[in-house]
């Protein structure tokens, strides 16, 4: 990692004719010597499937809990489940759904 002597910005490597640190910012450059090794990184993939749930279809898949209140109607039964909405080493977000009026909520743990 390179900081641009001019601004301070972080500066990103760029592989050019000649390779060289570039500021984003102020556009300041400095050369590469011949030591440098580049290593190929491979971008995060999509998502390939999505569950959707309709309402009404909670019933033959998601569990119930009664462990919660309906912030809405006050019901004391929800669906509920989980999605992993943040980065890997957050915690995973729980989703529920009123069995009652059928709102959705969801809390982080």
């Amino acid at each position: 990692m390179e900081v641009c002597p001019k601004c301070g910005k972080v500066m990103v490597l760029k592989k050019t004719s000649k390779p060289a640190w570039i500021c984003p910012k102020c556009g300041y450059e400095k050369p590469i010597g011949d030591s440098v090794i580049y290593t190929k990184v491979r971008k995060r993939e999509k998502v390939s499937e999505i569950t959707v749930i309709d309402k009404g279809e909670e019933e033959k898949v998601l569990p119930i809990t009664t462990d919660f209140v309906c912030p809405k109607c006050g019901a004391r039964e929800a669906y509920y489940w989980s999605v992993q909405t943040r980065s890997a080493d957050e915690p995973m977000t729980q989703f529920f759904r009123c069995r009652k009026c059928g709102h959705t909520w969801r809390e982080y743990v």
